[in-house]
């Protein structure tokens, strides 16, 4: 077997403060809208594999949500501890930090995994918004002696560039393996988990600034009838007044979120979609373990 026809695989654990673009970044290298973003922080919860096979590599990038300080709550918690988890028998270490931008949670991501004995790639994201390139050249200098261990690469993960440097040396860094997926597969999350987080994304994208993080959303029906796709959505807050928030005026915000959200998984299920959405109150939820459990929250 020639070198260009070895059989690489492995497992890229994309790391970083919340809201530095790891989800755009992985949407953008897999070609296609798995993981949400939105400009909220901590929009991403789990821990979501994105799967890219080209050719004889196949990339298994690990999503992770983002470290952060602050927020006590079993929710945050839970989030942190994803990353940890990710960070444990990984091939190769993805570190997106922004620009010239170096804050608390970058430094408690650095300390995370300055150890690693993987290969890490930093990452430094939205570069091209750098007007004085001069800057980011004693920035990158900086970074270099921070973690002299890894090699720097400054993309925009939002308009496509240098993606492709910044997959060829992760595709170079994977160990010879047999493919661990097959060539086609994705995602190792389930459509119900997937169009959860649609909604979900549609929500913090309209209702950002107004609405905390207490709301999550469950899947209660996901069935098949001829070829319409029907799904039901129950979304979940924590107190009366969100609730009133998420349906809105007459019922036009819930309506709205349904319907942005409807267009998503048309696509991504290449279904028509019926999409029936519900609002309840459950108290607490964000901070009670066993809540988050039955709510699909688990390590």
């Amino acid at each position: 077997m020639t070198e260009t026809q070895t059989s690489r695989c492995g497992y890229v654990a994309v790391v970083g403060r919340p809201n530095v673009g790891k989800s755009t970044l992985v949407n953008h290298i897999l070609g296609q809208k798995l993981a949400i973003t939105s400009r909220k922080p901590q929009t991403t919860r789990h821990n979501m594999l994105g799967i890219k096979t080209e050719g004889s590599v196949q990339a298994i990038y690990i999503d992770t949500p983002g470290l952060h300080t602050g927020g006590q709550t079993a929710l945050n918690r839970f989030m942190n501890r994803s990353v940890l988890t990710a960070l444990r028998d990984i091939d190769v270490c993805v570190f997106v930090v922004d620009r010239m931008r170096w804050t608390e949670e970058d430094e408690l991501v650095f300390e995370r995994i300055r150890h690693l004995k993987c290969p890490i790639l930093i990452a430094v994201n939205k570069a091209d918004r750098l007007d004085d390139k001069s800057q980011l050249l004693s920035h990158l200098q900086w970074l270099n002696e921070k973690l002299p261990q890894a090699e720097i690469v400054p993309v925009s993960a939002l308009h496509q560039q240098n993606l492709d440097t910044l997959e060829r040396l992760i595709g170079e860094r994977l160990p010879e393996n047999e493919h661990f997926y097959p060539e086609d597969q994705i995602t190792d999350r389930s459509s119900r988990f997937l169009a959860a987080e649609l909604i979900r994304e549609k929500i913090m994208r309209q209702l950002g600034a107004e609405l905390p993080y207490q709301m999550t959303v469950e899947i209660e029906d996901f069935k098949h009838e001829g070829r319409i796709l029907h799904i039901h959505g129950l979304i979940l807050v924590e107190r009366e007044g969100q609730k009133k928030i998420l349906i809105g005026e007459k019922g036009e915000r819930i309506k709205l979120i349904g319907q942005e959200a409807r267009k998503d998984m048309e696509a991504l299920f290449d279904n028509k979609v019926m999409l029936n959405l519900w609002v309840k109150v459950k108290k607490g939820w964000s901070d009670d373990e066993r809540a988050l459990r039955s709510l699909g929250y688990q390590d």
